[in-house]
């Protein structure tokens, strides 16, 4: 049967299983995928009966099973879902209600009340109350009959380059295509357990939460607090017997780094997938050192692409200073590489092509021009490709690898520089566990930030016999912890502040 409805994954699976486990957390709570079901169609009922259709709702819920069935509920009741948390700012979460004008707001206990203090006019509701409502099948039915695979499932937001949250659009096909290929790719089955690491209000966790519902696998929420601790990390990932994690490299590299595979190792981790930032040649050899029978498979890919539109399964070595290539597309999707004159090339800014793209920005016309453009190769009919602002290339091998950001590309000393190029050198020194190198334009200075057991002015001296001048750091700073995003990424933007004294 065609699947052209993302709910139809969880419509097949609970008549198989559905008593079992679909979601848990690490405080007790769980779904059924009958539980699953049934209260998402309860939400979605509720929506119907408030005449709410076509319109984006808020959920602002604890990171619980209950929050992924309230997303559900929001696609059965004909709406997009668009989760905030609160480890957001208020300001970026009244810009982002500001963006959107949504009428409801779906939150739980403990959300409810701080919910009270956004800029919001619109209505907020309790998920314990509206996933009881009676189920009311013949709205259910009219919503489905209406629905098209091009239609808005979810809204998530990232950071704009002027500090206002870009809301990115994606629909049924995109994820639908999306979730086929990569499970085809990692080859997902009933059997999986994944490891959940991101937040859900990023886009990350789409690896983990529909392929869960297209299979019958099951997702465990990995409590946050645990990633600050890597040795109890990996000891609650043997007890839940977790075998499948797609995480970012900063949640992987601070467990080879601070060498806890010396005292314990994951005993069921049988797939890893990464992806987000380039994966340390030095800290993944331990990896791969440690769990020899593991695979390993490098993913690539922006928010406005679905996701991931590219993988590497890793089938050699690696020397130190290389990088792990990005591989090739998924089926379907095809990667352009455009130059200053937006001819095809060897290197040059990674485009993408295909139904994983996005249906642009919500309510920023201006910010989704800029990006989702006409594809310049093609001038005989419209077609829309996403342009990352990331540079590619293709190795000897024929194979695609990430360079660095567009803006990553300084211009120091009269040379044209990479940051990544710096911080590969950087990481393969001796007693390095992380390391960010920043740009402060301003003073022309570039600011290398690292985290290890090698003296600052070692480190300098080591520097000085691996890059040219024109690549040293003007300014060295040690710090105890790498600072990260919420989604686990090293923070490059509050490194680039602290470098130019706006921060902390």
């Amino acid at each position: 049967m065609q699947i052209r409805n993302v709910l139809q994954y969880l419509e097949n699976t609970v008549k198989r299983v559905p008593g079992k486990t679909a979601y848990e957390d690490g405080e007790g709570r769980s779904l059924t995928f009958a539980e699953v079901y049934e209260k998402s169609r309860a939400a979605g009922s509720f929506l119907a009966r408030e005449g709410v259709y076509g319109e984006p709702v808020v959920i602002f819920m604890e990171k619980t099973p209950d929050q992924v069935a309230a997303f559900f509920g929001t696609v059965y009741g004909g709406c997009y879902y668009v989760p905030i948390d609160e480890e957001m700012p208020k300001l970026r979460t009244d810009l982002i209600i500001g963006t959107l004008k949504p009428k409801i707001m779906i939150c739980d206990e403990s959300t409810a009340g701080k919910a009270e203090e956004f800029d919001f006019d619109g209505r907020i509701v309790l998920w314990s109350e509206i996933s009881k409502t009676p189920e009311d099948e013949a709205a259910l039915t009219r919503i489905r009959d209406r629905q098209i695979d091009t239609d808005p499932i979810y809204i998530v937001f990232t950071s704009g380059s002027t500090g206002v949250p870009k809301g990115v659009i994606a629909c049924h096909r995109s994820v639908i295509d999306y979730i086929e290929n990569l499970s085809e790719v990692m080859g997902f089955n009933e059997d999986t357990v994944f490891g959940n690491q991101s937040p859900f209000y990023f886009d990350a966790c789409l690896k983990e939460l529909y392929p869960t519902i297209k299979f019958g696998a099951k997702t465990v929420i990995v409590p946050k607090q645990l990633f600050m601790f890597p040795l109890k990390l990996v000891e609650f990932l043997n007890e839940k017997k977790i075998n499948t994690v797609c995480w970012v490299v900063s949640a992987l590299t601070m467990i080879s780094a601070f060498g806890v595979f010396d005292e314990v190792k994951p005993e069921y981790l049988k797939t890893v997938a990464f992806g987000s930032e380039v994966f340390p040649i030095k800290q993944f050899r331990i990896w791969r050192q440690a769990m020899p029978d593991t695979v390993f498979t490098n993913l690539y890919g922006p928010t406005e692409a679905t996701g991931m539109s590219c993988w590497y399964r890793v089938d050699r070595d690696f020397e130190e200073g290389q990088s792990i290539p990005i591989g090739r597309p998924f089926n379907n999707t095809e990667i352009i590489l455009l130059d200053d004159k937006d001819c095809r090339a060897d290197e040059g800014e990674i485009c993408i092509r295909g139904t994983a793209v996005t249906l642009g920005y919500y309510n920023n016309p201006e910010k989704t021009r800029e990006s989702f453009v006409q594809n310049p190769l093609n001038d005989n009919y419209p077609e829309i490709i996403y342009r990352t602002g990331d540079i590619g290339r293709y190795n000897e091998r024929g194979e695609l690898e990430f360079i660095s950001r567009k803006d990553y590309q300084i211009k120091h000393l009269g040379h044209r520089i990479e940051l990544g190029e710096i911080e590969a050198n950087v990481s393969t020194v001796d007693g390095i566990k992380s390391c960010c190198a920043v740009y402060y334009k301003e003073k022309d200075k570039i600011c290398l930030y690292y985290v290890g057991d090698i003296e600052k002015a070692d480190l300098s001296k080591t520097l000085k016999g691996m890059l040219p001048r024109y690549m040293l750091p003007t300014v060295i700073t040690q710090l105890d912890m790498m600072p990260l995003t919420p989604n686990g990424k090293i923070n490059r933007k509050y490194l680039g502040d602290k470098a130019s004294g706006k921060a902390e």
